[in-house]
């Protein structure tokens, strides 16, 4: 059983996505986000440590109901060899934010995520709570913080709902 949450393609209304970067702290870490000429989402930029920064993300508001049917998330990227994390909120109001970080390996892989592993965390601090027990999503981010300056990229073709045994 699968469930399509973001399915990417030449089409697609990125402006549904939206840059969050550390320069709500003052950082001056720099990104953007594209559909590319093959149809993916293309987040890019370069993260800095000036300024007490150190993140550049990109998010998206969604509704996804029936989330407890499922047990992972599968999201096919191609990225950088660098680390990232999946960030998740049952409630866009919702002051943490669930994460799974993630390695990629510069090729096209499905990066498997289980989400009962996404644990709670608030500005970079892990909390003590439940990690993720939602019915629903309603915002998922993409992150890149690995405590460097770099530049990074990040292409994404879909992200589902899975189920795995």
């Amino acid at each position: 059983m699968e469930k399509n949450i973001v399915d990417f393609n030449r089409n697609y209304n990125i402006n549904q996505w939206k840059i969050v970067n550390d320069g709500v702290m003052g950082g001056l870490s720099e990104s953007e986000v594209s559909i590319n000429k093959e149809g993916n989402m293309h987040f890019k930029g370069k993260v800095s440590l000036e300024n007490n920064g150190g993140f550049a993300s990109v998010q998206h508001t969604t509704s996804v109901d029936e989330v407890k049917k499922y047990t992972h998330i599968k999201v096919k990227l191609k990225a950088d060899q660098k680390n990232y994390q999946l960030r998740l909120k049952s409630e866009k109001s919702q002051y943490q934010s669930y994460i799974h970080e993630f390695e990629t390996s510069g090729e096209w892989q499905e990066v498997t995520l289980k989400i009962s592993d996404f644990y709670p965390s608030f500005r970079g601090r892990k909390l003590d709570m439940p990690n993720f027990e939602f019915d629903q999503i309603q915002q998922i981010t993409f992150l890149i913080a690995n405590k460097k300056a770099e530049e990074f990229q990040l292409e994404v073709d879909q992200i589902d709902l899975v189920n795995i045994e």
